[in-house]
């Protein structure tokens, strides 16, 4: 089994339920245990007139490939309602592997680590509540590293419900 980290995000129809949703799938994928969801977090849309969204990180231990994960992932979005109209348009959810184990991924249909988590305060600090303090990404860099270059600006921590 390798521990693997979801990110998820959520800015339509019932955020914080679409990723409760999600967890809750997350953990009855097949070979898989849902090892912990981070808090949520509230940021600005990456793009303006977009509703705010709501994002977490799960941790799960899985032994399923990283492109049969992949697509159980794009399933659990489709039985969520994800349509994709646009990039970076709204969506009910968005599910990315963020790392798996200590690979680095680099196929047509996915990016491991994912290509830009290291811009991105809203899965950072998520991912900095379930990660070993000292985690070091397969391409060298770290957690500590990465959270230093992108400061808690923009973000709300929701409280647990």
């Amino acid at each position: 089994m390798e521990r693997i980290y979801i990110g998820m995000g959520s800015n339509l129809a019932a955020p914080d339920q679409q990723l409760r949703s999600a967890a809750q799938a997350l953990a009855l994928l097949p070979g898989t245990t849902l090892a912990g969801v981070s808090a949520f977090y509230q940021s600005d849309s990456l793009l303006p007139g977009q509703p705010r969204y709501t994002n977490a990180v799960a941790a799960l231990d899985s032994n399923l490939a990283p492109l049969a994960l992949l697509d159980a992932l794009q399933a659990i979005e489709n039985d969520q309602g994800r349509e994709r109209l646009e990039r970076w348009g709204p969506r009910t959810l968005d599910l990315d592997i963020l790392l798996f184990g200590d690979r680095l991924i680099d196929e047509p249909r996915l990016t491991v680590p994912h290509y830009q988590m290291h811009l991105r305060a809203f899965v950072l600090y998520p991912l900095a509540e379930l990660a070993p303090a000292d985690l070091q990404l397969p391409d060298g860099r770290t957690l500590k590293a990465l959270l230093t270059a992108c400061p808690f600006v923009g973000l709300e921590r929701l409280p647990k419900v």
